[in-house]
């Protein structure tokens, strides 16, 4: 998949009716907290609800979302997605999830293993 269908998988995950993405729509999925959700993306519980803050959750939540969309898209479904996400240990990364790898900001180098993975390389 392209940029463009990375785009379009990214979709999924937007407010409807908007250009936002959805701090909801990613803590349900995730069987997360606003707490937590807020607390993995590094910004304060009340941002994520403030109409004001929209541009700062987007961008906050912009890694979190193009990981899940890759790994929806390499899995088949949001569920295992979801699953791969919280509890697969990342090879390389001592024991680490994408989820802990995300908390402490490396979403790109998850978005560059899952990469390699789709390209045939072993990681």
């Amino acid at each position: 998949m392209g940029s463009t269908g990375l785009d379009m998988s990214v979709m999924a995950f937007r407010e409807p009716q908007t250009a936002h993405l959805s701090p909801r729509r990613v803590s349900e999925l995730l069987g997360l907290t606003q707490t937590e959700l807020a607390r993995l993306i590094g910004v304060a519980r009340n941002t994520l609800n403030s109409p004001a803050s929209l541009r700062k959750v987007d961008q906050a939540l912009g890694p979190l979302v193009r990981v899940l969309a890759m790994v929806t898209d390499m899995a088949g479904d949001e569920q295992r997605a979801a699953l791969w996400f919280k509890h697969q240990p990342i090879p390389g990364w001592a024991g680490k999830t994408a989820y802990d790898l995300v908390g402490e900001g490396k979403a790109d180098q998850v978005l560059s293993y899952l990469e390699a993975v789709r390209s045939g390389v072993y990681a």
